[in-house]
């Protein structure tokens, strides 16, 4: 019978097929070494089989170490005798591998791992298949078996018949890992595609529906399944991923088959033993001696299998789970925390214990968050059983602590598993959660994802309101609540929101609570009842949380969205749910529309209370008011509606109370006419009441606090309804302008006055608007006379606003600026788009002194320092609105750049801002940024070098030009010119133009003003050549050489001399620098360099370095000739030709510029007088080096490379001087060029197939 022996003795290894014949002893032998044989015990092993036997029973954690002592001698007689193998067919097209990698004419069938991976055939009729050949040839059936395996693991190579005679399994596992594959990474188990989607469930479906078939027959004979066993524990230990975990996942997979056939030996055991117990305590009469000898032979059976079974699930979990639970890869890990789960609940009397819990509680804290969701859903499974949670005491003593942590876990499918976890213990173990403990999870029902959020409210109802609330059952069926214990529960729901002071709004406690106890919170009636009823004993804090509690059930029921800002996966409803929500929106309109009057008529005094009242009328079906007859109701809301506006002046109020009106205005309804009667009434009183006051504002000279009062109230009252209603038939336009303009002229009109005038002129040129766009284009008359009314009444309303941006308070200026930018924005090019050409009259652009005033309004009020904002003690919440009030004001100024309303290089005064406010603005910015970008390209990159430019203005006229660069603003600077460089993207061949182009600008800038006259000091503008060298890695290593040669040229025009170096000029020209970009330049040229630093200045005195530092800084204005040959360009490698003209000429002193620059070449290179110095392409070395290339047939690439450097240059030297020079290096070229022959001068200069424009 087989053994089950360590790799670690291969010289007591027999051969397996030779020893097949041959009983034995069966044991396990489970080592930390994994790598196990395939052999059959004969009497010499059986020895060592029993020793290794007893040393895995002294092991620790094993539950079946007696039963493998009586294991040894089991099942001697069980094997049958081995006939003679008949050989498979071989298949066609099949190889093997033997062992020295030689093909074999007898391969195995393979045919396995083909009909497991199409999942076409049903896979009991496949193990049946294969068992019917494994019984007419066993070793050849078992060979298929393995190389199924072998092939699900994503190896090539299979085991041969010779394989298995000849080598152990530690020897074959080695042979296949040489054999393997690991290039793609990829293996089935991980391979994309849908040919491999199903795979992992069909390999799983196969290993246990072979078990299955087995269990009756093969699975107790030692040869197939210990083998098996024996052979995928040897794999899971190897360091090859893809054996690794295929082995593991079928391990783990076999064990849990395993388990649920000692589950069904275990009930046939218990079932036998009645049987035996009945049989024997009959009559001596009736007692049948033959039945209880074959009860008596039946379970020494079942004994003997289910120690046979024990036997083979120990070696399992000692040989592959105990060291896999912790493997490197999470995917093993999780496999194995879920398949010990499903032992402990389908076989807990001997799984369930401490010995196996202490897995799946170290494994709580593991990093990885698939292999903490499988402990938490094992652990669901077993708290979910009362049955099982008394066997959990001590678990849950041990690891509760963490268990409670996990519900703040940050992957938030884990919190939500160990929520649930929780609520589970908190239903079926009384007493363990404590005080403590929930505490900590009651923060979680405000979390902004919903299933988390849902699950914690889960555990609260359990916690706190079922066992006051509990549902009793009568009959089955579940009574109706009492009015007493939806009162309770309302009051705990109350006294939990309001004393645990965790959050403001009980509208996402309303959505936790929804799941679990959306019917108590769907009592309406129980609600209005407890705010209507006059002995009520609620504070005002409990009656506003009350009011928000039942806006929030109805808004909740009504549409079935979550709050604001509560994320959730789901994407719509479902009909059902559909269903509901329709019939409670009919249930709810018919119970509040007789009470909301009532309502708001006790709380009409209270705006916290009434506004959020108001805001029931939205979720109502309006059209219950016509069909069930309650316009009487109606008539009674309208009255308490007109009582709350005139009553209040908040604006919460005001707009819920206008937002109501305006759905109850539909023309459809048709009770429309008493609704638009009532809203005649209601602003008939309020125009009457604005006309009287306005008249005594401007007649008398002082207005005392009440009447001041009483105006704004009633502007602010007609600004809502304004907003909702078109109240043009009013003409409230005229005494606004009137209001307004007596506050510009004399500033004795209170604020408080002046700010919802602004509004209300706003709102009434946006209703004229209205008016016109709709009916403009069928009139022919009307529209020009109103149109160029309507623009009048527009810039009156504009300068008015310009005039307030300069008025002294603060509020007055941020309104005027938002209207203005929403107006201006309104009436800008794009109000024609769309078919309405006809409204061209009013398109308005802003003059340049508005523009200006804009910007320094934003200057003032949004970029700027913390220190401006105020206090520090002021409270978090008032400086996250003043926040968002300068977000919302930078937003209106940069949609008016976008708009084109504004000139784009307004945009400078916004980005120069980007590095210092990035925190609070920078995602506006950077939007703004991107759109400016699409828009014109060019002028994107002309604006941030203008950024760039007025800060550094900024900066020297407040400093000086002496040690600018050392301060922090300059380093600022840095940043920001670093970040705009970032903003180019990868694209840079699209942006080589733009930089190019930003280069040369910005040079000109930094040597626009000369330094004064008699003075060795550096020009006031040199700095800004350190920005600019932000930008040099956005540049190719041609244009860095030609910016290099315009540099010097600019250079030339200062005729003063610096005593020392430039810092400047030697910071950017060291960004220009080839050195920068070796890898551009030569692919090759590590070693170079390295042999260059070495040999170069230790043969040459000082002053031969130098003259050959000065000839190789000529040559660096023009692209060095070598490395733009085709070859070197299209292959990405020089010629070996030049490679061989180069070693060859490494001695010579203009092959010095691959140098770094020393302190002495930078002095020569930023100096003037270096610059000074004439091009020439054809001096020493140059020559040489042409005429080498031309030998090694690169001539033609090379000009053609010279050609296109020309043609860069000429893009760049736009003045006199530089076009004089360049017409002297085309004269040079084109002496040089009488070397080339005549078929290259017909050749495109820009070809991309000679010249790949893609590798600059």
């Amino acid at each position: 019978m087989p053994t089950l022996r360590s790799s670690s003795s291969p010289s007591r290894v027999s051969s397996p097929l030779r020893r097949t014949a041959g009983g034995g002893q069966r044991g396990f032998s489970a080592s930390s070494s994994s790598s196990v044989s395939v052999p059959y015990g004969d009497r010499d092993s059986d020895q060592a089989s029993q020793g290794d036997s007893d040393s895995l029973s002294a092991d620790e954690g094993s539950d079946f170490e007696e039963h493998l002592r009586r294991n040894v001698k089991k099942r001697a007689a069980k094997r049958p005798l081995k006939t003679t193998p008949v050989a498979k067919h071989p298949k066609k097209g099949s190889q093997m591998v033997c062992g020295h990698g030689q093909k074999d004419s007898e391969p195995p069938a393979v045919d396995l791992f083909d009909a497991v991976k199409a999942a076409k055939s049903d896979m009991q009729s496949l193990v049946d298949e294969w068992l019917d050949s494994y019984k007419q040839d066993q070793d050849a059936g078992f060979l298929e078996l393995i190389n199924f395996f072998i092939r699900s693991c994503g190896c090539k190579g299979i085991v041969t018949p010779e394989m298995f005679k000849k080598m152990s399994n530690s020897e074959i596992i080695r042979h296949l890992t040489e054999q393997f594959n690991e290039d793609s990474g990829d293996y089935p188990l991980t391979a994309p595609g849908p040919s491999w989607k199903k795979f992992q469930g069909s390999f799983c479906e196969f290993v246990k529906t072979l078990v299955y078939q087995c269990q009756y027959s093969l699975l107790y004979d030692g040869f197939p399944m210990d083998n098996l066993i024996s052979l995928l524990t040897g794999l899971s230990d190897s360091q090859v991923r893809a054996f690794r975990h295929t082995s593991t996942l079928a391990a783990m997979k076999l064990m849990t088959s395993l388990v649920r056939v000692a589950l069904q030996l275990s009930l046939h055991k218990d079932n036998n033993q009645r049987q035996y117990e009945a049989e024997r305590n009959k009559g001596p009469g009736q007692r049948a001696p033959e039945r209880l000898e074959s009860l008596l032979e039946k379970r020494k059976e079942l004994q003997e299998h289910q120690e046979e079974i024990e036997g083979m699930m120990n070696a399992l979990f000692r040989g592959v789970f105990v060291h896999r639970y912790r493997d490197v890869l999470p995917e093993i890990r999780a496999i194995c925390i879920e398949e010990i789960g499903s032992w402990m609940q389908s076989y807990s009397t001997s799984f369930l214990t401490d010995s196996y819990l202490k897995y799946i509680g170290w494994t709580l804290h593991d990093k990885h968050r698939e292999v903490r969701l499988k402990c938490l859903k094992a652990l669901k499974g077993l708290y979910s059983s009362q049955d099982l949670t008394a066997r959990l005491e001590l678990f849950t003593s041990r690891f509760k602590d963490r268990m409670v942590s996990m519900a703040m876990d940050r992957e938030y499918d884990v919190a939500v598993e160990a929520v649930k976890l929780l609520t589970l213990i908190l239903k079926n173990m009384e007493g363990v959660l404590t005080d403590a403990d929930c505490v900590g999870i009651y923060p979680v029902v405000y979390a902004s994802n919903r299933a988390l959020a849902s699950a914690a409210g889960e555990f609260l109802y359990w916690k706190l309101f079922y066992p006051e609330c509990e549902t009793r059952t009568v009959g089955g069926r579940e009574r109706r609540r009492s009015p007493r214990a939806q009162r309770t529960f309302f009051h705990l729901l109350l006294s939990f929101f309001v004393e645990s002071e965790l959050h403001d709004h009980a509208a996402y406690l309303v959505d936790s609570l929804w799941d679990c106890a959306g019917s108590q919170l769907k009592d309406w009636e129980s609600l209005t009842s407890l705010l209507l009823e006059k002995d009520q004993n609620l504070g005002d804090v409990q009656e506003s949380t009350l009011i928000e509690i039942l806006v929030s059930s109805v808004r909740q029921a009504s549409e079935g969205h979550p709050p604001v800002g509560r994320i959730t996966g789901r994407k719509g409803l479902t009909p059902k749910e559909r269903k509901i929500q329709a019939d409670d929106r009919v249930k709810l309109t018919e119970h509040l529309i007789p009470l909301l009057p009532q309502l708001l008529a006790k709380f009409s005094a209270d705006a916290e209370k009434v506004a959020p009242l108001l805001q029931l009328l939205k979720y109502f079906d309006l059209n219950i008011y016509c069909t069930r007859r309650l316009e009487k109701h109606l008539e009674l809301f309208l009255q308490q509606l007109q009582e709350v506006v005139v009553k209040h002046a908040e604006p919460a109020v005001l707009e819920a109370g206008a937002h109501a009106l305006y759905l109850l205005c539909n023309p459809e309804f048709t009770f429309f006419s008493r609704v638009d009667f009532a809203r005649s009434q209601l602003m008939d009183l309020l125009t009457d009441r604005f006309q009287q006051e306005l008249e005594e504002l401007l007649q008398s000279s002082f207005l005392d606090e009440d009447e001041v009062y009483s105006l704004a109230a009633t502007l602010k009252r007609l600004s809502a309804f304004y907003n909702a209603h078109d109240l043009s038939r009013w003409e409230l336009y005229e005494p606004c302008c009137r209001l307004l303009q007596k506050a510009v002229d004399t500033g004795e009109v209170p604020h408080q006055v002046i700010l919802p005038a602004l509004t209300l002129v706003y709102f009434s040129i946006l209703w004229t608007l209205t008016h016109l766009s709709g009916s403009g284009a069928s009139q022919a008359l009307s529209p020009q006379k109103q149109l160029l009314s309507l623009k009048g009444r527009m810039v009156a309303f504009c300068e008015l606003c310009q005039s307030c941006l300069s008025d002294v308070d603060s509020e007055i200026q941020e309104q005027a600026f938002v209207l203005l930018s929403d107006l201006l924005l309104i009436f800008s090019p794009q109000m024609i788009v769309g078919g309405r050409d006809f409204l061209r009259p009013l398109v308005f652009f802003p003059e340049a002194t508005l523009q200006s005033e804009l910007a320094s309004f934003l200057m003032d009020h949004v970029f700027i320092q913390p220190g401006e904002l105020g206090s520090h003690s002021q409270e978090d919440h008032l400086q996250i609105e003043q926040l968002h009030q300068r977000r919302r004001l930078l937003a209106g100024f940069c949609k008016l750049l976008l708009y084109g309303v504004l000139d784009m290089d307004a945009a400078s005064d916004v980005f120069k801002h980007y590095s210092k406010f990035y925190k609070d603005y920078g995602d506006i910015i950077k939007e703004t940024l991107t759109r400016v970008r699409q828009i014109d390209r060019s002028h994107c990159s002309q604006i941030l070098l203008l950024s760039l430019k007025q800060l550094y203005t900024e900066l020297l006229q407040e400093q000086g030009p002496q040690g600018l660069n050392e301060l922090p603003a300059f380093g600022e600077m840095r940043d920001l010119a670093r970040r705009f460089a970032l903003s180019f993207g990868p694209q840079q061949l699209q942006n080589r133009d733009l930089v190019v182009t930003l280069h040369k600008e910005g040079i000109k800038f930094s040597l626009s003003e000369p330094p004064p006259p008699g003075s060795s000091s550096q020009p006031p503008n040199l700095a800004f050549l350190e920005l600019l060298s932000e930008f040099s890695p956005r540049l190719f290593h041609q244009d860095k050489q030609l910016l290099l040669s315009y540099l010097e040229k600019c250079l030339q025009r200062i005729s003063q001399s610096p005593a020392c170096p430039w810092g400047p000029v030697t910071t950017y020209c060291h960004s220009l620098s080839p050195v920068e970009n070796t890898a551009e330049t030569s692919p090759q040229g590590c070693p170079r360099y390295k042999k260059r630093r070495t040999e170069g200045p230790s043969r040459r005195q000082r002053g031969d370095v130098s003259s050959s530092q000065e000839e190789s800084l000529q040559l660096n204005s023009i692209p060095p000739t070598p490395t733009l040959t085709s070859t070197a360009i299209k292959r990405r490698q020089p010629l070996r030709g030049l490679e061989e003209v180069e070693e060859e000429g490494r001695s010579e002193p203009e092959l010095t510029q691959g140098q770094p620059l020393s302190g002495n070449q930078r002095s020569r290179f930023s100096s003037p007088q270096h610059f000074q110095t004439l091009l020439n392409p054809s001096g020493p070395g140059l020559g040489n080096r042409l005429t080498r290339a031309s030998q090694g047939s690169s001539l033609k690439s090379t000009m053609k490379a010279l050609l296109f450097a020309t043609a860069l240059s000429l893009s760049l030297m736009e003045e006199d001087e530089e076009e004089l020079e360049i017409h002297e290096l085309s004269e040079e070229w084109q002496e040089t060029d009488k070397h080339t022959s005549p078929s290259e001068h017909g050749l495109d200069l820009l070809d991309s197939t000679e010249l790949n424009l893609e590798d600059f």
